[in-house]
């Protein structure tokens, strides 16, 4: 079958992509997310079965460049800023939960039967949970900015320092293991580290800032001098020996303190995900599917000690710290899976020789039944807390203090208008919502206008509201009103346009509120209105009008003069 598939890399290519549409479909229908998918083909891909994938190099090099922009997009959230402002629930729960897994996971390989370091490595694998499926499905349930969903983002933003931690240390003792061979030391990796820590820093200091801001005049050259950035950085930590993981997450941390950083995320979400398919092909063609089923026992006891023993753990941290049961058990169980971080990380120590193809097809396992399973969990968490709640009083104290505390900090004033656009009618409509003192958050993709706003006390933010992914981490729930000033300078309006882009990305998202655009030219009225829009600004046909009442008024005035003459 793969000879009459793969007649040239592109056509293989094509087949790849058919298969993983195909697969990703029937996910789609499972209500899985497409990493569950991605696993599938890569299995179906590799050699065991369709072999499709036979393109090694090729297809390698797509791999690499699918990690390294993920891990990149984790060094993005490594603002010092950011982390210093974690609150002591997240990191209390977060490394509680992390130290739980990675020693419990630790004893349970161990007594599995598998070797010390290949233990270690699942342990550690095994604490790591999916930033994307949990924001992705929250996200859909309107409860990324819950109690809970605060507290389940604290969790992941701990756990990508341990990410970046176990890819240092990992890098820096399989390094080390492998001196004789490779010619350098642990001494040489530290080295290596610091002086790519050097760089960041000179970078981060100097530069990041003031280079962004420029580049952010155009977002598609800001976007692609990120993805060189963490492609130079990635090919830098390789040749130092550090390997590619570490340097994409090091030009991340680079970008991570500028005010640019939330925008480019969510424009490299999208390749990030397509790249990731080819993580996923590499993967399964490594995989033995005879040693995939002697692994299924052990499998079966790893993924019922993550789907129990995470949740569990962060119940009874977050019960003993003054939660109410039901937020204690809605955070826990988004961290019954493990990730895409955990496979990368057993591949990692694949390439350095610390683990088997049995320890990476295990993991690889663990990760299809966990994610699979805690899917479900989520999305029906509510009902699961209706049938289990009765029995989980003992994990919640009398007073819960601290949630009573959390939700009286909660209740500032979330904006209840959303304002695309800053120039001209924009910064109109921002000058009289601050005067009249309305909650509102304003978005616009020039950066000097963004901090212009900043600085007269206008919440303003840099994005693009032709950004599905920026549009649906906005806080939409709260919004009663949105109001679109952006203009369309093309012939034609059913083309891209940010406006009709917008009205179908609130749609998706069951946007409850008003959605107020603004037309420039009479033609563009009726798309916009046939779109769903439910209010339609003509600042020009209303200014007219203004205008003609006033030259009315003064003609009037003047007979009214001319008569009493």
């Amino acid at each position: 079958m793969a000879e009459l598939i793969t007649h040239s890399l592109f056509s293989e290519i094509a087949a790849l992509l058919i298969l993983a549409g195909v697969v990703g479909m029937i996910a789609h229908l499972l209500k899985q997310p497409l990493v569950v998918s991605y696993i599938v083909v890569g299995i179906l891909a590799g050699p065991a079965v369709l072999g499709v994938a036979q393109s090694e190099g090729p297809l390698e090099l797509l791999s690499d460049l699918g990690i390294a922009i993920l891990l990149f997009l984790v060094g993005l959230k490594m603002d010092y800023r950011l982390i210093r402002s974690l609150g002591f629930v997240s990191l209390t729960t977060g490394l509680g939960q992390v130290l739980f897994t990675s020693v419990f996971g630790f004893l349970i390989a161990l007594a599995l039967g598998f070797a010390t370091i290949p233990s270690l490595f699942i342990a550690v694998a095994l604490t790591f949970s999916s930033t994307i499926i949990i924001v992705k499905l929250l996200t859909d349930k309107r409860e990324l900015d819950s109690l809970h969903g605060r507290v389940a983002l604290g969790f992941l933003i701990v756990q990508d320092i341990v990410v970046v931690l176990a890819m240092v240390v990992l890098s820096t003792v399989g390094i080390g293991s492998t001196a004789e061979e490779e010619g350098t030391s642990i001494t040489g990796a530290l080295t290596a580290v610091a002086v790519m820590g050097g760089i960041v820093f000179l970078i981060v200091r100097y530069a990041a800032t003031p280079l962004t801001r420029r580049l952010a005049e155009s977002q598609e050259l800001l976007i692609l001098f990120s993805i060189g950035l963490a492609a130079v950085f990635a090919a830098v930590g390789e040749y130092l020996g550090l390997g590619l993981e570490l340097g994409g997450l090091f030009a991340g941390v680079a970008l991570a303190s500028t005010p640019f950083r939330d925008s480019i995320g969510s424009r490299l979400a999208p390749l990030r995900d397509f790249l990731l398919l080819f993580f996923f092909i590499v993967l399964g063609a490594q995989l033995d599917l005879a040693i995939l089923g002697q692994n299924i026992p052990a499998a079966m006891v790893l993924s019922a000690f993550v789907l129990i023993g995470n949740p569990l753990i962060v119940l009874i941290i977050m019960g003993l710290m003054g939660y109410r049961k039901r937020t204690a058990f809605l955070a826990g169980l988004t961290v019954a899976q493990i990730s895409e971080f955990s496979l990368i990380f057993i591949g990692l120590g694949l390439t350095l020789g610390q683990v088997t193809e049995a320890e990476l097809s295990l993991v690889t396992l663990v990760g299809l039944i966990t994610i699979a399973v805690s899917t479900y969990m989520i999305t029906y968490s509510h009902k699961l807390f209706d049938l289990f709640g009765p029995y989980l009083d003992f994990f919640e104290r009398k007073k819960p203090e601290r949630e009573e505390e959390d939700e009286q900090k909660a209740r500032k004033e979330p904006p209840a208008v959303i304002l695309f656009g800053l120039s001209r009618l924009g910064g109109a409509l921002a000058h009289r919502l601050l005067e009249a003192k309305v909650p509102a958050l304003a978005i616009d993709y020039d950066p000097t206008l963004v901090e212009q706003w900043q600085e007269r006390g206008l919440d303003a933010v840099y994005g693009d509201a032709s950004d599905p992914e920026h549009l649906a981490e906005l806080p939409l729930e709260s919004a009663r009103l949105i109001i679109s000033t952006i203009s369309h300078h093309g012939v034609d309006i059913t083309a891209i346009d940010s406006r009709l882009t917008l009205i179908r990305t609130l749609k998706a998202e069951k946007f409850e509120g008003k959605l107020a655009v603004t037309v420039y030219q009479h033609e563009d009225m009726e798309h916009i209105r046939t779109a769903g829009a439910d209010f339609i600004l003509e600042p020009f046909e209303d200014a007219a009008d203004t205008t003609m009442e006033l030259i009315q008024e003064q003609i009037a005035g003047l007979e009214g003069k001319s008569t009493d003459s």
